[in-house]
């Protein structure tokens, strides 16, 4: 049976068209974010243009500094919208506070896909501000308690990636909660992974059904028996070790530990890079095979390199928003706008809302509990 043949499923899977497909998208960039400044934004968004042809932007920041920006690449001539925005959400700033401002940057480019303008937006700003105003303009799904911040991490699947969430959204999370995360992580791996039925894990100190905090053992039990309305299949309880594994598609944990886990990925991947460095200038000889080995070198580099999979996806809120890192280069940059204009392209806001409800639907139907 196909996920659009079961009683109550979402097909997820027609009309994906990803980055080979012909559809026009336009994303909605916020040029003032990140720590390199706009022109790096600027050489991040002519990377992907150059790339893509059915990308359009609206930039959104002081417009003269943009303009003159703009100007200077001509893959952008008549492909980018420059939106005057004089304020900026510094990374320092409250998140109450900056949500309150009509006047930056951030606030601009939300709106832009709150009015139907964009079809997702990209920042490198202050991640608690990002969300913050996310949630005020673009609001949450129906039937969605706590929005959480999805990432790519690199893998042994076929795919090349798992996903993981909730990686800093919020850093409690209880069995409803994480009820949520793995619906809507099956979710954006279908649509980001192109993975009909997604294998989920539950992250926890043990496999065994005996360990764990309270909240992870009644979570087991909800996505175990919420499998079929998700359109996934539950692998149960998950170790650290299974995350870059083959063994799930999607891990489910809260804010706090996900975070962690993320930044020290991202440090030991950097460390195993400076090792390998330090490692071939240590002798004449290791020189040598260091330039022997140089195209295996610079494919471990690329595996590792925390810019290709840049951009967390906030998840459970009307309208797609990307947050890149605030210290990417144009390398970086163009990782999360190739992830935004993937999931614009599949319809992935859309199904992603379809696939709550129809829990919602369910679980009401059934007269089962269901998450806020």
């Amino acid at each position: 049976m196909t996920d659009s043949d079961a009683p109550g499923r979402i097909d997820e899977t027609k009309g994906r068209l990803g980055a080979r497909g012909g559809l026009q998208v336009t994303l909605s960039i916020d040029a003032m974010g990140g720590d390199r400044g706009p022109a790096t934004i600027v050489a991040g968004i002519a990377r992907s243009a150059s790339k893509n042809p059915h990308l359009n932007f609206i930039l959104h920041g002081p417009g003269d500094e943009l303009d003159k920006l703009v100007r200077k690449r001509k893959i952008l001539k008549d492909r980018v919208d420059i939106r005057d925005v004089p304020g900026v959400v510094r990374m320092d700033e409250k998140p109450s506070q900056a949500m309150r401002r009509a006047d930056t940057s951030m606030r601009s480019a939300i709106d832009a896909v709150k009015d139907g303008e964009a079809q997702a937006c990209v920042s490198c700003g202050n991640t608690g501000a990002l969300m913050a105003t996310s949630m005020i303009r673009l609001r949450k799904l129906d039937g969605i308690n706590r929005p959480a911040i999805a990432c790519l991490w690199p893998s042994r699947n076929p795919q090349g990636f798992n996903v993981m969430l909730d990686v800093g959204a919020d850093i409690r999370a209880d069995e409803r909660d994480l009820l949520q995360y793995a619906m809507m992580g099956a979710s954006y791996a279908r649509n980001g992974l192109n993975l009909n039925v997604p294998r989920v894990g539950l992250l926890n100190v043990g496999t065994e059904e005996h360990k764990g905090r309270a909240e992870l053992k009644a979570a087991q039990d909800l996505i175990a028996n919420a499998s079929g309305i998700g359109g996934y299949e539950f692998m149960g309880f998950i170790e650290g070790g299974d995350i870059p594994g083959d063994k799930v598609d999607v891990i489910v944990t809260d804010g706090f530990t996900g975070n962690v886990a993320l930044k020290t990925g991202e440090g030991t991947a950097k460390l195993v890079g400076d090792f390998l460095k330090e490692a071939f200038k240590a002798t004449p000889l290791s020189r040598i095979a260091a330039l022997l080995a140089l195209t295996s070198l610079k494919r471990l580099q690329k595996r590792i390199d925390p810019r290709r999979v840049n951009g967390g996806v906030f998840l459970g809120l009307r309208g797609t928003v990307v947050k890149s890192h605030g210290s990417a280069d144009a390398t970086g940059v163009s990782a999360a706008i190739k992830l935004a204009y993937e999931l614009s392209a599949s319809g992935f806001s859309e199904r992603l809302a379809a696939r709550v409800a129809s829990a919602v639907a369910s679980a009401q139907n059934d007269g089962t509990s269901q998450p806020k």
